[in-house]
């Protein structure tokens, strides 16, 4: 079995990024979760034989969501990967288009 490629960094000297990523981790978590709450809420207006339509809509918002994390993830891995390569103006730019990623992928 593969190891996971998202995991919990080992202490650095840079504990500011390292801090970040955990509030990211934890904000993808929760974000997860409760993406996990609307497909329960998805299967019981299933089970109630609720209109199409409305299926359809919280199936179509689900699915922004998890988008959304997606987004998420990649940006983080970006920021991850290439930050501690590029100088502090660069760095900047690429936490904003992580963002900007992140926001609108």
């Amino acid at each position: 079995m593969k190891e996971p490629r998202i995991r919990i960094p080992e202490k650095s000297p840079m504990d500011a990024e390292s801090s970040g990523f955990h509030n990211k981790k934890s904000g993808l978590i929760g974000r997860l979760k409760r993406i996990e709450g609307q497909m329960r809420g998805i299967q019981e207006m299933i089970a109630r034989e609720d209109s199409c339509e409305n299926i359809a809509r919280q199936l179509a918002a689900a699915r922004a969501a998890l988008d959304r994390s997606f987004y998420e993830m990649v940006a983080c891995s970006i920021e991850r990967e290439l930050g501690s390569l590029v100088n502090p103006k660069a760095h900047a730019a690429l936490e904003e288009a992580s963002r900007i990623l992140a926001k609108y992928g």
